[in-house]
């Protein structure tokens, strides 16, 4: 029998225990209502997180995939076309390009995990007809000069906010610097939904009724199909679950900040090299990301030591066996490449005690490679 972790990657019950009564309350009130699919929870929800992210419009939709899906059909954009993305982001971003039979144009990291704003003017071609950024684990990219560089070409920007909720860059949120911002409530996310669930928000009042229209089948009149749509809807449950927890949101960044904190200031291992922070942003830590020359060898030393750790992510888009049709190979990205071979993420979760978060690091300081 495998032996249970002392320190879990993450604990997603705690959260949910600690507003206990809350939660039952909101689902039950969705359950005795009657009412399940685009009713007053999700239609409360859009505004109160349009609200909080400084945006317009929020549109509710089934997952941060769907999220990121939609984005791109709602701008037309299709066959053969091409958007900018950064190496090293998780499949989803990249599968949101090709299921509109677009081309991901794929752009080294920086080294805070962001797209390098120094690369994307070279990736653009009259083809382009999106720059899709992610703002990976928790930190907000470079938003200024590519912010510049949308306005400049007039090539739209669709943030990919999946992990980011509450991050800031220069005080402004992530999901508002571009003409749509795409988030995912996963439930390990920050902000997550007990189930999938997404949304798109944006300043744009044409974009949000389209959007809403996609969403529901192409249609706004029941049996009145205006377009090609899909069913994707972040049901009244789920909206009712994260309401209650986007009360909370900002609780729950402060305490992953502490935790975070106390890791930046505690493990002191030269093999171990820690994350940095970009001037200017907030990061939120929805994962806490070091790296290693001999990653396999400090995660076998953490498991030994009872503590769960992962990988975020060991293979990137380019050398999945999914995407071999593009052609590419080892050493087509050698940062991306590089990142993939060293990145660990550490056990990270609301609700750690002092002695747990000690406990790891006090692992990762007596690893020796």
């Amino acid at each position: 029998m495998k032996k249970k972790n002392r320190i879990p990657f993450n604990r997603l019950d705690y959260l949910y225990h600690r507003h206990e009564d809350e939660y039952n309350q909101a689902a039950l009130s969705v359950l005795c209502s009657g009412w399940y699919i685009l009713g007053p929870e999700l239609e409360t929800f859009e505004k109160e997180f349009a609200c909080y992210i400084g945006s317009s419009y929020c549109v509710g939709v089934n997952s941060g995939l769907d999220a990121l899906t939609l984005s791109l059909r709602v701008l037309g954009i299709g066959e053969g076309d091409e958007v900018i993305v950064q190496a090293n982001t998780y499949i989803a971003t990249v599968l949101a390009i090709t299921e509109n039979r677009a081309i991901p144009v794929f752009v080294e990291p920086d080294e805070f995990h962001g797209i390098d704003v120094s690369k994307i003017e070279a990736a653009i071609t009259s083809k382009t007809k999106a720059i899709m950024i992610v703002h990976l684990y928790g930190q907000s990219c470079d938003m200024e000069p590519i912010v510049a560089i949308s306005k400049q070409t007039g090539i739209p920007l669709i943030e990919d906010c999946a992990q980011s909720h509450g991050s800031t860059y220069q005080g402004k949120m992530t999901g508002s610097f571009g003409i749509m911002g795409c988030f995912s409530f996963y439930p390990t996310k920050n902000l997550g939904a007990f189930g999938d669930a997404g949304a798109i928000v944006t300043n744009d009042a044409e974009l949000a009724d389209k959007l809403r229209t996609l969403r529901n089948y192409g249609s706004k009149i029941k049996y009145q199909n205006e377009t090609k749509g899909v069913n994707s809807r972040l049901d009244e449950i789920q909206a009712a679950l994260l309401r209650v927890r986007l009360k909370y949101i900002e609780e729950i960044i402060a305490e992953r900040e502490r935790i975070a904190q106390s890791y930046l200031a505690g493990i002191d291992n030269p093999a171990v090299r820690l994350p940095k922070i970009r001037r200017g942003a907030r990061h939120t830590w929805h994962l806490f990301v070091v790296q290693c020359d001999k990653r396999v060898e400090l995660q076998a030393w953490l498991e030994d030591s009872g503590i769960q750790t992962q990988i975020h992510y060991p293979i990137p888009p380019h050398l999945s066996k999914a995407y071999s049709d593009l052609g590419y190979s080892k050493g087509s990205f050698p940062i991306t490449e590089r990142l993939a071979d060293t990145v660990l993420s550490l056990p990270l979760y609301c609700g750690m005690t002092s002695d747990e978060i000690n406990y790891v690091i006090n692992a990762v300081n007596e690893y020796r490679p």
